[in-house]
């Protein structure tokens, strides 16, 4: 691994970790769970992250005549729900976070069984190894929300203190992530232009935000952050498969595209809808 991938890894682990404890740290488990209780609305973030993104990618692709790297790249995230992200986007968008959470998790959990099933099907001869993606989203994101779960639960004054710097980390760690995205793969995001891959990877976003709005519920909170956990997608394993499995460098290049336009957009959307969302929609009841 070069230095410029080290860097981008080493930002991304540290916004990924701090984004996982210190989320843990200020919620309690049942408030993770209680608003997946709601079978109506999980069924239906289900429905817009497993197939209609998927499909998404597909259609795009082919009304954009994309060659078939990019096509590869985009169809990696549309099949790769669960963002570590959301719980920031939906946190400065004023969602119901508990419920960003747990979206998160499930769509995760889910995304580890799904991408190596769903590829060879959609692309014949293309093999994942979900022992590799498993492993890397278990270590980056379910063990350390659990621990920081458990110290909530059992000594809550010390997650209380905690807190505050793992939130701080979280801030600077995205910020450098977003210009090391950008700066150290300018070369190649400049490449794309011309191709229609920038324009293609706009157009899914959104349409992932505005089906996740559609099937996100009646509730503006959880619309809010169906949208946003729609539109923004697993880049982390959709990396991991693009590594693995194809010698194109393109595939990755895609990939790095649609995560670059992802957080330049989405992070001001979130922002605007913080800015019209009442107090309410802050609950995580």
């Amino acid at each position: 691994m070069d230095l410029k991938q080290t860097a981008i890894s080493l930002a991304m682990m540290t916004f990924v970790l701090s984004s996982m404890i210190g989320m843990g740290l200020g919620l309690r488990l049942n408030e993770i769970v209680a608003p997946l209780r709601n079978w109506r609305l999980v069924a239906q973030g289900l429905l817009a992250n497993f197939v209609v993104m998927p499909l998404a990618a597909v259609g795009i692709a082919k009304l954009m005549r994309l060659d078939e790297s990019m096509f590869i790249g985009l169809l990696l995230l549309g099949a790769a729900g669960g963002a570590p992200f959301l719980p920031k986007l939906a946190q400065i968008a004023k969602g119901n976070l508990a419920f960003a959470v747990g979206l998160m998790v499930l769509l995760m959990v889910i995304t580890v069984g799904y991408l190596p099933v769903v590829m060879p099907m959609l692309l014949p001869g293309v093999s994942v190894s979900p022992a590799q993606i498993a492993k890397s989203l278990t270590l980056l994101m379910l063990l350390p929300l659990s621990g920081a779960l458990a110290v909530n639960a059992n000594w809550p004054a010390m997650a209380a203190k905690i807190k505050p710097a793992l939130d701080r980390t979280s801030n600077i760690s995205l910020i450098a992530l977003i210009g090391l995205l950008t700066l150290l793969n300018l070369r190649s995001v400049m490449a794309v232009f011309g191709t229609g891959g920038i324009f293609a990877g706009v157009a899914f976003l959104a349409v992932g935000y505005a089906v996740g709005w559609v099937l996100g519920g009646p509730g503006a909170d959880t619309r809010a952050v169906m949208g946003l956990g729609t539109a923004q997608r697993n880049i982390a394993a959709a990396l991991v498969v693009a590594n693995q499995s194809f010698d194109d460098p393109n595939v990755v290049v895609m990939v790095v595209v649609v995560a670059i336009v992802g957080l330049l957009t989405l992070m001001p959307l979130a922002r605007a809808l913080g800015r019209r969302a009442p107090a309410v929609m802050t609950s995580v009841g």
